[in-house]
């Protein structure tokens, strides 16, 4: 009995300690505990995490005041228009010049999912074209990533897009960011931004 109940205890403490790792980086009302980088617009409406182009039609980031190693985080992103965004791990910026990893969200046909290295290498893994049926343009998507020591895995809406391991990925150092394209005319719905700490 007592190794019963010994049993049930630690189960308990082991879902606390899970549930206390969750951090909501977007609240819902404001942007606390975030950074912008750029000219670009980012504002809440609605309950809603909004990025939209601006006048110069340049790269903007919004970046979390934390860095984050090893992370699990979900959010959910909805495009309009254009639509060409990502999200950023273990990434720095100066200016507008961003130093890191983007788990590409874009429209159809655009590799949403995909692993690229800004001012780097460009292009290091993209999905399989037959994943790309897993976008929803123009509804509510759900994004996984986890990053853990130099692999990362990315799912959209329940599919698996990648799964990468990379020494430099590995080695890097940085918080998360949400990226607008430049070019002008983009406009992304973000909500239930969550990351959970590995």
């Amino acid at each position: 009995m007592k190794k019963v109940v010994l049993l049930g205890v630690l189960l308990v403490l082991t879902q606390i300690t899970f549930a206390q790792k969750k951090e909501k980086l977007f609240n819902g009302k404001n942007l606390d505990g975030w950074i912008i980088y750029g000219t670009e617009k980012w504002y809440v409406e609605d309950g809603l995490l909004i990025s939209e182009s601006g006048p110069d039609k340049g790269y903007g980031y919004l970046g979390t005041e934390g860095d984050y190693d090893d992370f699990e985080i979900t959010l959910e992103f909805k495009q309009e228009a254009n639509g060409n965004s990502g999200v950023f791990i273990r990434s720095t910026v100066d200016g507008t010049k961003v130093s890191g990893w983007q788990v590409e969200v874009a429209p159809p046909g655009s590799d949403t999912g995909g692993i690229y290295e800004s001012y780097g290498r460009g292009w290091l893994i993209k999905p399989d074209p037959e994943k790309d049926k897993a976008l929803k343009f123009g509804d509510w998507n759900k994004m996984r990533i986890v990053v853990k020591g130099d692999n990362v895995t990315s799912y959209l809406n329940g599919t698996e897009m990648v799964n990468f391991t990379d020494s430099k990925i590995g080695e890097g150092k940085g918080g998360v960011l949400l990226q607008i394209h430049d070019g002008g005319g983009i406009k992304v719905y973000w909500r239930n931004i969550v990351l959970k700490k590995l």
